[in-house]
């Protein structure tokens, strides 16, 4: 799998003035690069990044922009990857969200909002909830930790230890009863 970047808004350019234009290239690139990973085997991924916080002049910026442009491309090796960090800033509802682009997820990455911390932190997001949420839709891909951490990595992925342990699990994952 590989992020397949949208490109930002030129300087100085009203983005109304060039939206039609940046999709029609970003369609037609993304066509091109999904016959290319296709060779390879690969799934090329689009991520919708917040232009009110983390790149004002970012061109992809919600799930339902995504998703239009996948359909418009019609590539079955090309997913959305899902920055739970972005789709809370941009859209909220992260439930429906999850629920409705289900399909076309093919990576999810997390991180608390606002302070785009470790899950654990101080924040808008219940990630518990949104880890059942993901298990009960049967979402079985990576979910990748896009934060800044307040400390080392170790110190960093300790909220993940927590969270094994309050379902029953231990560290790595795996069932206390199976051991």
């Amino acid at each position: 799998r590989i992020h397949v970047m949208a490109g930002r808004v030129p300087l100085g350019t009203d983005r109304s003035a060039v939206a039609g234009e940046m999709e029609t290239t970003f369609i037609e690139n993304l066509r091109y690069t999904a016959d290319l990973l296709s060779q390879e085997d690969m799934i090329g991924l689009l991520e919708p990044i917040n232009n009110r916080i983390t790149d004002p002049r970012y061109y992809l910026n919600t799930p339902q922009q995504a998703a239009a442009i996948l359909e418009k491309v019609g590539r079955p090796n090309l997913k959305l990857q899902l920055d739970l960090f972005h789709c809370q800033i941009m859209d909220g509802n992260l439930s429906r969200n999850l629920e409705t682009y289900f399909p076309l997820i093919g990576h999810i990455q997390i991180a608390q909002v606002p302070g785009r911390h470790e899950p654990d932190s101080p924040g808008e997001l219940n990630f518990p909830y949104i880890f059942e949420l993901l298990e009960s839709l049967g979402y079985t891909g990576y979910v990748g930790c896009e934060y800044a951490p307040k400390g080392d990595t170790v110190e960093g992925l300790g909220w993940l230890r927590s969270y094994w342990e309050s379902r029953g699990l231990q560290h790595g994952g795996t069932s206390k009863a199976a051991k």
